[in-house]
């Protein structure tokens, strides 16, 4: 497998002794966009892409085939406002999905807006999270990229009939299981390659 955008990006930088603050710097973006190129949750745009490969004295086209090939790395949620969910939920993912990218937010504001500037994928969203009603926050994903998977994760059955209208594709009760995600993932209404599904 070919290596991601984000680990040339760090391979490079660390071979010309650049910290990431260093390089946000050089390129006039905020640290905290270098760390997200770095961890693969952003993609520099075309522009940018001549800038770092300058920056880094790095061949346009290896940066560009990098970006083909995170493009072919899914990118997966984990959407609860309890932090222990996502604590216990993240490890699972990773298991049964470890080709994948995986993020966990406790905010439902936070994963919409990460789904509008990625492409995600498959998405494990908590129906009753406080206030914010998890149906509304699929509709919103779904919005975002209507060829994305949802997957409710919740403690009550009561939303089954609900849950379906949204457009999800699966629901799940909790708690979160590697046996209960490969049981979803072979009913995905979207299917996409993984880069292999632990058996």
């Amino acid at each position: 497998m070919k290596d991601t955008f984000s680990q040339v990006l760090k391979q490079k930088r660390a071979e010309m002794n650049i910290s990431q603050e260093m390089l946000a710097k050089r390129l006039f973006v905020a640290k905290s966009t270098v760390a997200r190129w770095e961890n693969g949750s952003r993609m520099p745009d075309a522009a940018m892409i001549v800038r770092i490969a300058d920056c880094l004295d790095i061949d346009v086209a290896l940066l560009i085939n990098a970006i083909a090939q995170s493009d072919n790395v899914p990118n997966v949620l984990l959407v609860d406002d309890e932090k222990i969910i996502l604590n216990g939920g993240i490890p699972i993912l990773k298991e049964v999905l470890p080709g994948a990218h995986i993020e966990g937010f406790t905010k439902p504001s936070s994963a919409i807006e990460y789904a509008k500037n990625q492409k995600v994928d498959l998405a494990f969203l908590d129906i009753e999270m406080g206030m914010t009603s998890g149906l509304d926050v699929c509709r919103e994903l779904l919005d975002c990229n209507p060829k994305m998977n949802v997957i409710y994760l919740t403690a009550y059955t009561d939303y089954a009939l609900d849950a379906w209208s949204t457009g999800a594709s699966g629901f799940m009760l909790k708690p979160l299981t590697a046996e209960g995600v490969r049981e979803q993932l072979d009913k995905l209404r979207y299917p996409f390659i993984s880069g292999g599904i632990a058996g």
